[in-house]
């Protein structure tokens, strides 16, 4: 079994945010896979599919983007899945609108979300799939990630979805972070 962890934080008035975007691929992921959220379990949405015979955790934390760890700990000992199965889903504000990278490990750079789950999993070697959300230009970063995607932005945003969707289906398939880097990053 393999988990996707989408990072975001719940309620209506976050939906569409730039902060959301861990939640929109995984939910984007889940609607190509014809996953549904419809279990609630330690502190997260779950759903499940199966992808080329792999069954595949889909999780959204209901902890709010600051305390992700928290629900996702107890579900990696829960489900008895490896830390190499992991991959975490979220928003980078130092990549454009439309770019995704894949990354294996690393400092929080800021996330906090991110610095939760290093926190929780007690280390920093954790596969990561970044989607670019750009930097404010004329506010607060906290205004910013939770403001939504511009006109002009939305399209890109989209294309990112699309192409994140497919890397993490070669995820998924086996397809190496060295691999995934060089054919997406």
């Amino acid at each position: 079994m393999k988990m996707i962890v989408g990072l975001g934080n719940v309620g209506a008035k976050y939906d569409g945010t730039r902060h959301n975007t861990g939640f929109m691929v995984v939910d984007e992921f889940a609607r190509v896979h014809q996953a549904t959220f419809s279990k609630h379990q330690m502190e997260a949405s779950l759903a499940t599919t199966v992808v080329n015979g792999e069954k595949i955790l889909l999780v959204k934390p209901s902890t709010y983007m600051n305390d992700s760890g928290r629900a996702v700990r107890p579900l990696l000992d829960y489900y008895k899945i490896d830390i190499a199965d992991l991959i975490v889903v979220h928003d980078d504000m130092d990549l454009p609108v439309g770019k995704i990278r894949f990354r294996q490990k690393g400092a929080a750079g800021g996330h906090n979300g991110i610095k939760s789950l290093i926190a929780h999993l007690k280390t920093q070697n954790f596969d990561r799939l970044k989607v670019g959300t750009d930097h404010p230009q004329k506010t607060t970063v906290v205004n910013y990630v939770l403001s939504k995607f511009t006109a002009t932005q939305q399209p890109l945003f989209d294309e990112s979805v699309d192409h994140s969707v497919n890397g993490l289906e070669d995820w998924v398939n086996g397809m190496s972070i060295a691999d995934l880097m060089n054919k997406y990053n």
